[in-house]
Parts: C-alpha cells; structure tokens; sequence
C-alpha cells in the first residue's frame, strides 16, 4: 500500500525524537511475538507477558500509544488510498477489456466481477437493461426511492474531536504529497515542494504524539451533536448533489428517457440529542437546543452558496433577458427590506440576479441572527426582522431564479447544487428521531390515571386487552387527560415534557424537524396506544380530524418481539381508529424499526439475522393485507454482533418486497469516520446504498418463497440460539468470566458517551447495553457474539445426511443472498480472532481460585470456534478465511499483528488495576493513572480492530 512505509518512517522518526531509541527497540521487541498471519505465538507469549510486566507505567503507556498511533495512521491511509481508488474505478469505463459490455451477473458472479465496478450505478443500469427488467419498473422504483441514513452517537466511538481534526489534516497532505510528486514528475513542481509536504507530515505527527487521545471529560450530549454534526459540514453537504449528479448520467447514459429520483431521495436524520432511551442527560431542552444548533449550521451553509452566486450570475440586463415574475418579486422585495434596495440598488442596477440574492442574503442573516437568540423554546424575540420562516421558502425562490435562467437558456451548476442541498437538508439538517423505552410511557400513563382517578383499578395491575380498551377510548374523547398542573414524578414530568417538545419544535421548525417516535422495547399494542396517548394530549394527533404529525414507531428488538411483531402490527391495522388515521395521510405508510443489537445478545448472531428475516417478510404479509406500505428501519450497528458489515450485501440480503424503494439505517459509531471523513468515500457509500436500494427493488429473487429452505434456516437458528443461550444465560459461571476475563469494567469508565454502559445500572445481562457487551468481547480478541452457535448449527445440520446437506448448503452459499451474507460477515469475524491472546486474558486476569471454573468455559468457546471456522472454510470451498478478498485479508493480518503487544500491555495494566491492595511496580502508581494506562490500550485496540461495536 502506497504511503504506508512513508508514514512508518515518519512515525519512527517522531517516536525516536520523542521516545528515545529505547522506545523504539521495544516496540520492535514486543512486534516479535506475532505469526505471518497476525496471531500471537505460544512460545513467545511468555517472554512478551514477561516483558510487559517488568515495564513501568511510564513506558507501558508510551509504548501503548505508540501501537494506538501507528493503527490510526493506517487506518488514515487506507481510507485515503480507498478514496483515491473510487476516483481511479469512476474514470474507467463500464465495458470488459475488449470494449464490449460485460456479460450478464448472476449474485454468485457479481463477487468476481471488476470491483470497479459492482455497486455502483455505473453497473448497475447497463446491468439491469442487459437482463431485460422493464424501464417502466425501473422508473417506478426510482420514483418512490427514498432512503434515510441516520447518525448516532454510542460508545463504540472512542476518537476525540481534536483527534479526528489532525486525522483529516493528514489525509490531506497526503493528497498534496501525490500531487506534488506527480508535479515532480511532469516538471512542474520542485523536489524541495515535496520534501515540504513530508516535513509538514512529520510535523503533524508529532503534535499528534503530544496530544491526549483521551476525552478530559465525560463529553456531554451537545457535544456529541457538535461531532456528528462535523460530517454534515465538512463531508455530506457538498456529497449530496454529487451523488444526484452521478445518479442523473449514469441512469440516462443507459435509459436516456427516465426521469432521475426526487432532490431529497436521500435524507438524512439523527438520534443525537433527541434519543433518550436510557440516556437521562438527553432533556426536552437538550433537545431544542439540538434543532438550533442544527439550523445554524445549515443557514451559514447557505449563506456561503449565495455569496458563491452572488459572484456567479453577473448577467446583466443588457445582453440577458428575465421573467417578469423575477422583477416583480424584486419590487416586493424593495418594500419589505429598504435598507438592502438603498445598499445596492446602483450597484446592482442592470444586474437582477445579483440584486436578487442580495435579498436573500439579508433574509438569510436574519434567520440566522434569529435562531442564534433561541436559546429557550419560550424565549421572546425581538420582532421587524424579515427572515424565512422555512425552507420552503427559501427553495421557492431559488427556483424561481432558476426558472428565470433556463427561459433565457441559461444553467448554473452552483445553483442546481444548492437546490438538492435546500430540498434534502431545508433549514433543519437533519431530521430528529425522539427515541424511549416503553415501560417509561406505560410507568408515566399509571401515574397520571392514578391521580385522576379515572380507572377502577391500577393501570399497571389491568391486562392488556383492558389496558387497550382504555387507551382506545381516551384516544377517541376529545377531553384531555392530563391537567394543567400536576404533581407527577420527574420521570413522568420529562416525559410529558418530551412530546410537549415534539409539538414546540414542529410549531417553529416545521413538521419535518421530529416525524418520528420511536418506542424501543415494544412488546405489544399498548405499548404503541400509550404513545399515541400522549401525543394526542400535546395535540399533535387531534381526534376530531385523526390527523397527526408524528408517527409512532414501534422498535422490535428481542427474538420474542420480533415473532410476536406480525401479531402487534395487525392488531393496530385492524383497529377502526388506525384505518382512519391512515386514510388521512397522502399514503398510508408505516414505519417499523427492527433491532440488531439486543436480538444478538439474546440469541446469538445466526438466529437474530434469521429472526429479522422472518419478520420482515411477516411484517410485509400483515401490511399488504391492509394496504399499508412499510418501511423497515434497520438499526445496524458497527460491528458483525450488531448488525453490522458491507451494506450494499445487507441490503441485498433482505427479503423481496421488503424494500420496495425504501429504507431507513442507521450509521453509528466509528462507521461514521470509515464511510464519512473523506468526500470520495462519503460519496461512494452514498452511491453504494442507493446502488443497492434500487438493485433489491427491481429484482426479485425468489427465495423468499422456498418453503423448504426456509424450514432448513429455522432448524439452523434453533439450533444455533440453543447453543449460544446454554452458555451465555444458562451456564452458572458465565457472568462471572464475562466480567473477570474482558474489561467490561474499564470501558464503563471510559469518557467517550454521554450514555451509561447500562440501562439500570445492574451487574447482569438483561441491563448491560448491547454495545458495551460486543466491545468487550473484540478487546480480548474473541469477537464471540458475531459467531458463537453458527458452528454447532451447521455441523449438527451436515452430520444428519454429510454428502446431501453439504451439497444444500454450499448451494445456498452459492445462490441466496441472505446466507451469504450471513457466511461472509462470519468469515470476516472469526478471521480476526486470537485464541492465544484470548486465553492470556483468563489467565491473567481471573481470580486464582475461580480458574478451574472458566477454563471449561474457555475450552467450549475453543471448540466452537474450530467447528465454525471448519464449517465456514467446507462452505465457502477455501483453504483460508477471507482468500476472496485479498485486500480484506491482508488489511487484517496487519491489523491482527500489530494488535497482540497491544493485547499484552492491556492485559499488564488491568491485572495492576484491579489488585485491591498494590505491589510491586503497580504500588508506584494510583489507580487513576493505571486506569489511564488501560484506557488507552482500550482505545488502541479499538483503533486497530475498526469495527469494535
């Protein structure tokens, strides 16, 4: 990889100058112990453990940051090269290298085609035309597209903001250095300019090395809005109307005819200051503040686009005709805002358009000066400013300047850009998903029945038939229900307060701002009657018109919730009182969240995709049968044990008809930096997602109607949560190897979110957050909740007819996208297991007296592990994991290897940390400064694996 052994040289040079010598020969030392494949050795195991426990805190740390550094230096240059390859593959042209056009792809051949090439549009339409898929279906896919990407923050993002600043700095130096060397080359720049950019390289790496890569402090919501916000700014603003652009040529290059998507096909959204599920910081106020912030944000955006015009459209009246409308709208303008006409009205004389966006301007600044006073949703603001008062408006007259300059056949790139900016982000950014868990509504409903007496009993002792039947009945009533005034308990109050916050933001930035609510733990109708409750006492739903502008969503997250969602769902179709909500609405969709997260740590990863699977395609039945539409949510997460994985094959992984054109995602964590940092990748995952959305809508496979393959997939996932649940909930000494072996503690005390590790703060798994609980297990290297149970499952399977049921499951491999999937995001797992460095945690790490427990334990997960992997390479029909993705495979080996010294220092300081009475060298230091020493082995390690949870 290019620029890799520049940036390993930089990196020795800094560590040299900073570290001495010393430092340098012990990193290269502790590198010794690794395998060509990236594994640590059994012999030298000892002699580096050993080597680790004689080193002070001191050089445990630097040489812990030092190993932390180089994996964030290579994750750099490969996102960069990543990006420089996207470029290079949209160069080329969509033919084979004779200059014809590739032949027709099956899902088995697509893996082998020119990588330049799938999941881009610029394959897929010549793809889909070569296989005879009717334009008219085409078109009506790309007509009802609509895709949704919505950020988040979680703790599995370790990087600081100032980090990731230095981060994108480097990136672009390397961009500079390729630049100049290719000007070297040509003669057109000197060698001194590309020693310069080096010497600015080595600079940027050293004040990296003096920066802490640890947050000083517990980083609050609005800051982790500032950071996911970053993206918007400096990457997906200026994407968005390059992706509609690559969209446009690539669709009529091949179908000349069609019309490309709607501006705001692809919208976004954020859970960032809005999602309050087990998060208390997250207050209404929080709230509000996030949606100022946010259109802040986007009007200084929009104020940089019209000084851009400004300088752009110089047309004059002279040599350029215009629309009367357009000089009507100045003459209004002129009434409205004197004081910009008496500004420029000789400048701008013969020149409207400039005149024109000098309005605009001014508005623009208005608006912004008046959202920068709205620090509180009940403040008063002083009044005469002229401002937009959505961006609707704004749109309105920016079309209506384009309108002016294609009469007098004229175009402005510029502008069509800022029209798909305006109608995807509008004055709110991003669209906010209220998100809360349901036994809140439920405890903040019996609170308030119970202090206005209107039930014969307690509202938590009634059934749930009973339970619907009230809720039904005081959803049609047009009393309210709750007083002005009540004494209630803080958590009802702030529950109150969130949907009375819902209506306030709506009331000042419009409808779209916060469309969606979103009940995690759904488990039956009440749970989606008590929200719908709710918002009819804050008068967003009005009973008299069954009109409302939220919609409430139900998140089906444990395997139980899933099988019981089909239930759920047509129990709220059926309802009278639904059917008239839904004939209100200009189409009667719903929407519906599926949880990744939670399923997995219930039943393990091959059950859980199974179970989502079935309940899409339940769901999907229950909705046609009421002519409702669906769109399926997808709460992915980083990792393999939560979801996560390519999303072009997780999108063609789903079952027909379930996404129709249609989706919704999540994007958390550290995928936030891999696919947004830089403008090429944030594009091409932007391409890659619509490429996929639009692929699954036009094809249908088929394979969701094979009863027999489905009832083989049923066996498969019962026999692979049987497994995974014996050992995870049902072994008597798991909970306690779980704790003693990972660092679960030491992560629960890392200052990177502003959520705690645990829902109710309890010693079990029930509380524990499903993302602490993968995090974990990728820091001791065992990865266990992305695999454990596969094996069992699919060796059982081949042992009842070896030769017949290995044949069947090589052919699904081979065929349906949805095992594939399912072997693929496996393989790439288990290829990043260390059992060796595993082992070395329970050894060192558990008590002397509980060892002989966990060892069993161990072995299990051992012999799991083997029988998977041996069932993953008999399928896919290699000898090594990951030889169809060389790239992959090499990138991981590297990681792998560089990660095991990281693995011994970890292992070191929490053995320090957690003896209750110091000795030795560990008796030097305090326990804060040996938690610092763990902490930042914690994010090291995390920076090599990538996706860590």
């Amino acid at each position: 990889m290019r620029h890799l052994g520049l940036i390993e040289s930089l990196l020795a040079s800094v560590l040299q100058q900073e570290g001495g010598q010393h430092l340098v020969d012990l990193l290269r030392q502790l590198q010794s112990v690794c395998l060509l494949e990236g594994k640590a050795q059994s012999v030298a195991s000892a002699e580096a453990a050993a080597l680790v426990e004689k080193l002070d805190l001191n050089a445990a740390i630097r040489a812990t940051r030092a190993f932390a550094l180089y994996f964030q230096l290579i994750n750099i240059v490969e996102q960069y090269h990543e990006q420089c390859e996207k470029k290079r593959r949209q160069k080329l042209p969509a033919t084979s290298g004779n200059g014809h056009a590739p032949p027709t792809w099956s899902y088995l051949e697509q893996s082998l085609a020119p990588p330049e090439e799938v999941g881009s549009l610029r394959w897929l339409f010549p793809h889909l035309k070569r296989i005879n898929v009717p334009p008219g279906r085409i078109q009506s896919v790309i007509d009802q597209m609509e895709i949704r990407l919505v950020f988040t923050a979680h703790p599995t993002e370790i990087v600081r903001h100032t980090i990731r600043d230095r981060q994108r700095r480097i990136g672009h130096l390397l961009a500079k250095l390729d630049w100049t060397e290719a000007g070297l080359e040509k003669g057109v720049t000197a060698l001194w300019e590309v020693e310069a950019v080096k010497a600015e390289l080595l600079e940027e790496i050293r004040l990296w090395w003096r920066t802490d890569e640890l947050h000083q402090i517990k980083p609050t919501v609005l800051d982790e809005v500032d950071y996911t916000l970053h993206y918007f700014q400096e990457v997906l603003f200026d994407a968005v109307p390059l992706l509609h652009e690559r969209f446009r040529q690539s669709l009529h290059a091949v179908f000349p005819h069609l019309r490309p998507p709607k501006l705001d096909f692809c919208q976004f959204g954020s859970w960032v200051g809005a999602d309050r599920d087990g998060n208390p910081s997250v207050t209404p106020q929080v709230t509000w503040q996030t949606a100022v912030f946010q259109r802040s944000i986007v009007l200084k955006k929009y104020l940089q686009s019209i000084e851009k015009l400004t300088s752009l459209l110089s047309l004059s009246l002279h040599w350029s005709n215009v629309l009367p409308e357009l000089l009507e709208s100045l003459e209004q303008d002129k009434l409205q805002m004197p004081e910009v006409y008496d500004q420029y009205a000789i400048r701008y004389r013969q020149e409207p358009y400039r005149l024109k966006l000098a309005y605009m301007r001014q508005r623009l600044q208005n608006t912004l000066q008046r959202n920068q006073q709205m620090t509180h949703p009940d403040c008063v603001l002083p009044g005469g400013l002229v401002y937009y008062a959505t961006g609707a408006e704004f749109l309105q007259e920016l079309n209506l300047i384009q309108r002016s300059l294609q009469a007098s056949g004229l175009t402005c790139r510029a502008l069509e850009h800022l029209l798909i900016q305006v109608a995807t982000f509008g004055f709110i950014l991003a669209r906010l998903d209220i998100r809360q868990e349901s036994s809140r509504h439920e405890q903040a409903l019996a609170e308030i029945a119970r202090y206005v007496q209107v039930l014969p009993q307690d509202y938590l002792e009634l059934g749930e038939a009973e339970r619907c039947a009230w809720l039904l009945g005081e959803l049609q009533t047009r009393r309210p229900l709750i007083p002005a005034r009540l004494p209630l308990s803080e958590a009802t109050q702030e529950t109150v307060a969130t949907v009375q916050m819902v209506a306030r933001l709506q009331q000042e930035f419009g409808r779209e701002i916060c469309e969606t609510y979103i009940i995690s733990m759904s488990h039956a109708l009440s749970d989606l009657l008590e929200v719908w409750l709710l918002l009819k006492e804050a008068q967003i739903y009005d009973p008299v018109t069954h009109r409302s502008s939220v919609q409430v969503v139900p998140l089906f997250e444990t395997v139980e919730d899933l099988q019981r969602s089909p239930q759920v769902m047509e129990q709220l179709f059926r309802l009278p009182w639904y059917q008239q909500y839904l004939a209100q609405e200009r189409e009667p969709l719903q929407e519906v969240m599926l949880g990744y997260s939670d399923s997995n740590k219930d039943s393990g990863f091959l059950s859980s995709n199974w179970e989502i699977y079935k309940a899409q395609r339940a769901l999907q039945r229950v909705a046609a049968q009421y002519g409702v539409t669906l769109r399926f949510f997808h709460g992915r997460g980083g990792s393999v044990g939560r979801g996560g994985g390519p999303t072009y094959e997780a999108i063609l992984a789903q079952p027909g008809d379930t996404v129709n054109g249609r989706i919704k995602i999540t994007e958390q964590g550290e995928v936030l930096a891999s696919k947004y940092s830089l403008p090429e990748l944030c594009l091409f995952n932007l391409e890659n997602v619509s490429t996929a959305v639009l692929q699954a809508s036009s094809l249908k496979l088929g394979f969701d109607e094979i009863t027999p393959w489905h009832e083989i997939m049923d066996e498969l996932a019962q026999r692979s949560r049987q497994h995974y649940r014996q050992l995870i909930y049902e072994h008597p000494d798991f909970l306690d190897f779980f704790h003693q072996v990972t660092p679960i503690e030491e992560i629960s005390q890392l200052q990177i979110s502003s959520r705690p590790s645990r829902r109710k703060g309890k010693r079990d798994f029930a509380s524990l957050r499903a993302i602490p609980w993968v995090f974990s297990w990728t820091q001791m290297r065992l990865l266990l909740p992305a695999w454990y149970g596969l094996g069992t499952a699919l060796a059982e399977f081949v042992a009842q007819n070896p030769e017949e049921h290995l044949k069947l499951l090589c052919y699904f491999h081979a065929k349906w996208p949805f095992f594939r999937m399912v072997i693929s995001k496996a393989e790439m797992t288990l290829a990043k297991v260390d059992l060796k460095m595993a082992h070395h945690y329970l050894e060192q790490l558990a008590q002397p007296q509980d060892k002989p427990r966990f060892e069993p334990i161990f072995t299990q997960i051992t012999e799991e592990y083997q029988r998977t992997r041996e069932m993953v390479l008999t399928i896919t029909r290699r000898e090594r994991l990951l030889d169809e993705d060389v790239n992959l495979q090499q990138s991981v080996q590297l990681r792998n290897g560089t990660i095991v010294p990281l693995g011994f220092l970890q292992v070191s300081l929490l053995k320090r940390l957690r003896q209750p009475q110091p000795v030795g060298l560990s008796s030097r230091y305090s326990k804060s400064e040996l938690l610092r020493g763990a902490l930042l082995t914690i994010n090291g390690i995390a920076a090599g694996m990538r996706n860590t949870g």
